[in-house]
């Protein structure tokens, strides 16, 4: 049985963590897609089931939408590993 994908990120609260990691499951079943800022009401509902629920979770839409938006740069966020040569090329 494959482990969830999961995310800990200090930038956030553990409201905004659990929707996160809710979105992080969403996109590893159904694709990147789920990423789509157009798909966030779909998401929060499908998580909280009414407008009400997830602005009590997480506050208000615009907040939301900064978080949802803002960890997706982790996710792409490329490491970059400088290798210092070990002999001098002439």
């Amino acid at each position: 049985m494959p482990e969830k994908a999961k995310i800990q990120l200090n930038d956030y609260n553990s409201k905004q963590q659990e929707f996160l990691n809710f979105v992080l499951e969403q996109y590893v079943k159904e694709g990147v897609n789920e990423l789509d800022d157009s798909k966030l009401l779909d998401l929060l509902k499908l998580k909280y089931k009414s407008i009400a629920d997830f602005k009590r979770e997480l506050g208000n839409i615009k907040s939301i939408r900064v978080t949802f938006i803002g960890f997706q740069g982790y996710l792409y966020q490329e490491r970059v590993i400088k290798i210092k040569p070990s002999k001098k090329l002439h």
